[in-house]
């Protein structure tokens, strides 16, 4: 197998974050940690409270970034994540807050 280069696998994956999470930061924080890990997509408060985001990126970062959603900020509470993998596209350049 020799000096074989370890491919990167790209993924892209939604997540909803249901509790209290409107209104505490969570979306600021949620986009540094994903400027911190070189992680791209969007995060959006939802009519119905929620948060949704989608991540793309390398696996192993993006699902680092998920530990993140689940701790969100300070003045957060976060009852739940729900993820689902999507098709990796690469459309975005960084991520940001809609």
């Amino acid at each position: 197998m020799g000096n074989e280069e370890k491919q990167m696998e790209m993924i892209a994956i939604t997540v909803e974050v249901s509790g209290h999470v409107q209104g505490v930061g969570y979306r600021h924080v949620v986009q540094s940690c994903a400027r911190d890990y070189g992680v791209t997509g969007w995060v959006k408060n939802q009519s119905n409270g929620t948060v949704a985001a989608l991540f793309e990126g390398e696996e192993k970062v993006v699902l680092q970034l998920i530990d993140c959603c689940r701790q969100g900020s300070q003045r957060a509470d976060v009852e739940r994540l729900d993820v689902k993998v999507e098709e990796y596209r690469g459309e975005f350049s960084g991520l940001v807050i809609r």
